[in-house]
């Protein structure tokens, strides 16, 4: 999958679960589970143990699964990430240097940022996504909803702090997919192998994206049908 397919599936998918394991073996569990509630990627953060080696196995067992690489604080980490398998590079801070080297590598680059001068400086440095952490903490939708009327331009990934209650409003402030941690893959879920209550979350999460996608939609439909209208009138 190519960098421009990456980011059209984040885009389609507006779910970018984060996956804190320790071994193989859960990695593949849990991606496997997050899969089959219909959402194909995984972000693989390099906190926990054998971090890359995780991207790696992942990219090798499940070649139709988006994996990416979370918490990329260097360059150094972006190369080995990526020399691993990883399609997109994500982290709850900006550094320029890992921005620009995913994208000499044409690779998916998804900084953090916080305030509308770091989205903005993540922008110009040829990030695909801005992803906003901690939303939660600044403000939650209401900041989305303020930093997306100032930047329209600029796709945004809402994250640290979205679960089910908050998941479509984020949505309906303007962010184009969600960061989701714990609320979506539980750490209970992982060690009890409870595939079905992760599936089953993921199935939700998805629905709320669609649902609010749809009800964006729709007052978009009735203007358009109201200009078409006046067009229609003034031609008589």
């Amino acid at each position: 999958m190519n960098r421009s397919e990456t980011c059209a599936l984040i885009r389609e998918i507006g779910i970018i679960p984060a996956v804190r394991v320790s071994t193989a073996e859960e990695a593949h569990f849990a991606a496997e589970a997050v899969a089959s509630g219909g959402i194909p990627i995984v972000e693989i953060t390099l906190t926990v143990a054998r971090a890359v080696e995780l991207i790696a196995h992942l990219t090798h067992y499940h070649p139709k699964l988006l994996v990416g690489a979370g918490t990329v604080l260097t360059e150094e980490l972006a190369h080995r990430s990526i020399d691993a398998g990883a399609k997109f590079i994500t982290s709850p801070g900006l550094n320029l240097k890992v921005v620009e080297f995913a994208a000499r590598n044409e690779v998916a680059a998804l900084p953090g940022a916080l305030t509308p001068t770091e989205v903005i400086t993540a922008w110009e440095a040829g990030s695909d996504f801005v992803k906003v952490f901690p939303c939660a903490d600044v403000g939650g939708e209401r900041y989305i909803r303020a930093l997306k009327a100032a930047l329209p331009n600029i796709p945004l990934i809402a994250a640290g702090g979205v679960n089910q209650q908050t998941a479509m409003h984020y949505i309906l402030a303007g962010a184009t997919a969600l960061g989701i941690g714990t609320d979506l893959i539980p750490t209970e879920a992982i060690e009890k192998r409870q595939s079905k209550r992760i599936r089953e979350l993921s199935l939700r999460f998805a629905g709320f994206v669609k649902e609010a996608r749809g009800r964006m939609e729709t007052p978009k439909a009735v203007a358009v049908a109201q200009f078409q209208k006046i067009e229609e009138c003034e031609k008589r």
